[in-house]
């Protein structure tokens, strides 16, 4: 009979049948041991106008069943997010002849092949579709740069750690450009790279940019153990950092030295893509990291004093997050799930270390650092979504949103873990502070407990003990509830930190100088404090704070601010309404349009504006100025 004069309410029970009798075949288990040969792979990515890598791999094999993985749980975005939806032209042979290939029906990315007898090895073809534009991801190949994160262009065979599981790649680039990675190179024939074998761990591990226009920097001249800030750029301009910008840099490493006392790579290799068409990127990696902002880096260096702890945060990780790693993130392979419960240490610390680092080089002024902070706490301090959710659950959110965009964000929460694990640290560490008598603080802790095993470059796991362990050898206390209070329970921001460091937060009618730079360059006002949103140059309503008095008026996303008592809408019109309602107590009318829907919203608001900023506790140690000062 014809599908189509089979009732639907026929089909239903036996497509359902259908679909619960399906089953994931179960994965050979993970063998600590080495793979019997070396996978050789050859990546063409010379073809730059359609942002296509073509892919062969040539996989040693036995006969029989055998499974192909391609990478799922991406160790550095804490989640599922391997991007299987961009792997196309999928290709199996044996000696010159197609094998059949059939993926798992339930486990997506495991691709099932029966080996013929007298096979020794697979050929594999494929190809990695790069995004062509950003509804498709980030952009990661322009013109003149491109970006290459291995876990992208692999498949690899299950039943071994990948670990133990030895690869050799040439890569072919696009006629003329150079390269900057942590692998290292066996030669380069005209635009062809032959890589050493390494295992696939480090491999992928080790992604590469490169492009037409690039400059390498020796941030630790005549070190043992290099330092490399490797740069991509749109324009040869872009690449000119004047001496004193390139020596704030080399001081970071110096910082970090001081602060950690070790290294845990052979070399590191900053990669670092200065571009308005290549996507924003900060990713990190054990012997390298993956750093993307706009091209003004250099050429506007007073503009982009907010984008330059973005270094310093992806340095401190290699200490932080690659080499001491929590034990949830201590996985066989890369299609293993990940457990992300302590978040809060490898990002949290990681992203209050950066700013600390920040500060310390002279890449950002201690005052833009102060800056920052107040614009954490005040975030944080208003973050409704705190009344139901705790820090440690925001760990989750990786998996659960993967990135993408929320509804409210100030009621759901993120990736919380980050900024607000920041200001747990600030709490930390001016409490250790505060119990020595500021002889001991969170330094001796990172000393202690990154600076383990001094030129160790393999992962070495921790738990939540081994955390307060740690914190017990610099300075006694009942750090276990203490911290347990702070990520697992629901209630006020952490800022007792910032009292103890000799700061409070206040709101003024101004903006800090800084903030205010932050602001231009985001293109967008910040009414968050006041009205309970934000508007971008558009007029796009963002931000919006759950309960706020924007919420409470019926405010959401996809509205649009036109109109400010009557006058079209630009962000000092409604900074002067504002101010106005303070004095003559009129309410603010707000015209907006949703969809197709105009109305107006009238706002009795007449707290006038709020901007966050830090202020010094009177008759208190600063204790917030010695955190920041550079370590002698």
């Amino acid at each position: 009979m014809p599908l189509s004069s089979v009732p639907r309410a026929a089909i239903l029970p036996l497509l359902l049948a259908g679909a619960f009798c399906a089953k994931a075949d179960p994965l050979p288990p993970s063998l600590d041991q080495p793979y019997p040969g070396t996978i050789r792979m050859k990546i063409d990515a010379s073809d730059t106008a359609r942002n296509i890598f073509r892919i062969h791999e040539t996989i040693p094999v036995k006969p029989g069943k055998l499974t192909l993985l391609y990478p799922q749980w991406v160790t550095a975005q804490h989640g599922p997010t391997g991007a299987l939806h961009q792997l196309a032209g999928l290709k199996v042979s044996a000696n010159g002849k197609a094998v059949a290939w059939k993926r798992d029906p339930l486990n997506v990315y495991a691709f099932q092949v029966e080996v013929p007898k007298d096979a020794q090895a697979l050929e594999v073809e494929y190809q990695h579709l790069s995004p062509t534009e950003s509804s498709q991801g980030r952009i990661a190949v322009t013109p003149d740069i491109l970006g290459i994160q291995w876990q992208s262009m692999t498949m690899y065979p299950a039943g071994y750690h990948t670990r133990r599981i030895p690869i050799q790649t040439t890569l072919t680039l696009p006629a003329g450009w150079q390269y900057g990675t942590a692998l290292e190179t066996a030669q380069r024939t005209g635009d062809e790279i032959q890589f050493k074998t390494t295992d696939l761990e480090t491999f992928i591990d080790s992604p590469l940019f490169a492009g037409r226009y690039f400059k390498r920097f020796d941030l630790d001249p005549g070190a043992k153990v290099p330092v490399r800030l490797n740069i991509v750029a749109d324009t040869a301009e872009a690449l000119e950092a004047k001496p004193e910008q390139i020596e704030l840099h080399r001081a970071l490493v110096k910082q970090a030295y001081k602060l950690f006392d070790s290294q845990h790579y052979t070399h590191y290799d900053f990669l670092f893509a200065l571009s308005e068409e290549f996507g924003g990127v900060g990713r990190e990696h054990h012997q390298s990291s993956e750093n993307g902002v706009k091209s003004n880096y250099f050429t506007e260096w007073s503009k982009t004093e907010a984008v330059r702890t973005l270094l310093p945060h992806e340095f401190t990780h290699s200490w932080n997050g690659k080499f001491r790693r929590p034990k949830g993130q201590d996985v066989p392979n890369f299609n293993t799930p990940l457990e992300n419960s302590l978040l809060w240490v490898y990002e949290g610390q990681t992203q209050y270390w950066g700013q600390v680092l920040a500060a310390r080089s002279g890449l950002v002024k201690a005052s833009s650092v102060r800056d920052m902070i107040a614009a954490t706490a005040a975030t944080y301090a208003n973050v409704q979504g705190r009344t139901w959710r705790p820090v440690v659950d925001t760990t989750n959110d990786p998996i659960i949103s993967q990135r993408r965009p929320q509804v409210w964000p100030n009621w759901q929460r993120s990736e919380d873990y980050y900024s607000e694990g920041a200001l747990i640290w600030l709490d930390v560490d001016t409490k250790i502070r505060e119990l020595s008598g500021d002889k001991r603080s969170l330094d001796d802790f990172a000393r202690g407990f990154f600076g383990v095993d001094n030129g160790v470059n393999v992962a070495k796991h921790y738990t939540f003990d081994d955390v307060v362990k740690a914190l017990n050898a610099v300075q006694a206390f009942d750090w276990a509830p203490f911290l347990k209070k702070k990520v697992e329970e629901t209630g006020p921001a952490p800022l007792d930190g910032l009292a103890r460091a000799g700061w409070k937060l206040v709101y003024t009618d101004t903006q800090t100088e800084f903030l205010k730079g932050v602001e231009e360059q985001s293109k967008a006002a910040n009414f968050q404090f006041s009205l309970g949103f934000s508007v971008t140059s558009e007029g796009k309503i963002t931000s919006i704070v759950w309960d706020s008095l924007g919420f409470q008026a019926g405010l959401s996303g996809n509205t649009t601010l036109l109109a400010v008592n009557g006058r079209a809408y630009k962000a000092e019109a409604l900074r002067a309404a504002i101010t106005a309602a303070a004095k003559d107590k009129k309410p603010i009318d707000l015209l907006v349009k949703r969809g197709n829907d105009y109305r107006t919203v009238s706002l009795p608001y007449y707290g006038g504006l709020k901007y966050p900023r830090l202020e010094r506790i009177e008759g208190t140690r600063d204790r917030l100025e010695a955190i920041l000062q550079p370590v002698k």
